[in-house]
């Protein structure tokens, strides 16, 4: 009997469909279920071998939440995931498996962490930080372990001497340089960089872009970039999705992104990205109000109503996709004309 959470072969090495993810509210001496919190409502996209897919938007528009889920360190409500390990081999479905039969799959897929401070035990060295899922996996034993950990410290950058050393020893540039060698200690395909560089100094971030662009390059890696320094993403990115409230409103390739921006929030969005540039001139669209609650949407485009060039139906109904070039799309009434 075939296995119902495999399907046919893909170009990507992942095609998300129809992510939802809700948080219940509940309330009462029975916790009855009252209503939801709609993080992720709806999100599809694909991310190609060895392509930096970067989802950007505004705090508390569901980029972590979609990038954690996709991971399976949060389930899903509703849709697939389906990973492709070889371009000619059939396609799991990660959000079908059970926690038993997702374990393998992991060391295909990891996140770097936000912070690189809670995101490190405090009571282990590096050396048990990183070798962790090495022994978890069985991957190596004893000696070779530490010989492993040792490599990966040198590959980002850090002395060999690291591994004997907690935590609080180090910088914050460079704790997050232990972070992206734990990240890579299993060999994984795909990455989830959860806002990576957005704690450290600039000049600290550029290292470490520089090192994650090597890297992918080096292991062939797939990176789910996850950022709202737009500068930073032009520069790492090989596509966009932009995501506002819980769905993706557009998707394009960066330059043709930055070039010829055409839902609203995406052009306000590119509006507010300082220009190093003193003498450049650059209108700002100035956005009204506040995002609203993912408890209680907007009926229609979830945007109409901080968007400046909203009408009638754009609060009577959702928007459809609408594609604008080979992999330029839009979710906007008036790109409909």
């Amino acid at each position: 009997m075939s296995n119902p959470a495999r399907t046919t072969q893909s170009a990507n090495l992942i095609e998300v469909r129809g992510l939802k993810k809700f948080f219940p509210i509940k309330r009462g001496v029975f916790q009855r279920h009252v209503g939801d919190v709609k993080a992720v409502d709806d999100v599809s996209f694909d991310v190609g071998r060895q392509e930096t897919l970067s989802l950007v938007g505004e705090s508390g528009c569901g980029k972590t939440t979609t990038g954690r889920t996709l991971l399976r360190l949060l389930d899903p409500t509703a849709g697939s995931a389906i990973y492709y390990p070889e371009e000619d081999a059939p396609g799991v479905d990660l959000f079908a498996l059970s926690t038993k039969e997702l374990r393998p799959w992991r060391q295909h897929l990891q996140i770097i962490f936000q912070d690189p401070y809670s995101s490190l035990n405090p009571r282990l060295t590096v050396g048990n930080i990183i070798g962790e899922a090495l022994r978890v996996h069985g991957v190596t034993r004893g000696a070779e372990t530490e010989d492993r950990v040792a490599e990966l410290l040198v590959r980002v950058g850090l002395r060999k001497d690291a591994l004997n050393r907690f935590p609080h020893e180090f910088s914050g540039g460079q704790r997050q340089r232990v972070g992206i060698a734990r990240a890579l200690a299993l060999e994984p395909r795909f990455i989830v960089c959860d806002e990576a560089v957005s704690a450290l100094d600039v000049s600290i971030q550029a290292q470490v872009i520089n090192l994650l662009k090597d890297l992918q390059e080096e292991y062939r890696l797939a990176f789910l970039f996850i950022a709202h320094d737009l500068s930073v993403v032009k520069y790492i990115s090989d596509r966009i999705a932009v995501m506002y409230l819980g769905r993706i409103v557009e998707t394009a390739p960066t330059e043709e992104l930055f070039a010829d921006p055409r839902h609203p929030y995406t052009r306000a969005l590119l509006s507010s990205v300082p220009s190093a540039d003193p003498k450049a001139r650059k209108q700002r669209i100035p956005l009204q109000g506040d995002v609203p609650s993912p408890i209680n949407p907007p009926s229609g485009c979830y945007f109409h109503e901080r968007c400046p060039v909203a009408e009638a139906r754009c609060r009577e109904s959702y928007p459809r996709t609408t594609q604008l070039s080979d992999r330029h799309t839009a979710s906007c009434h008036l790109l409909g004309e």
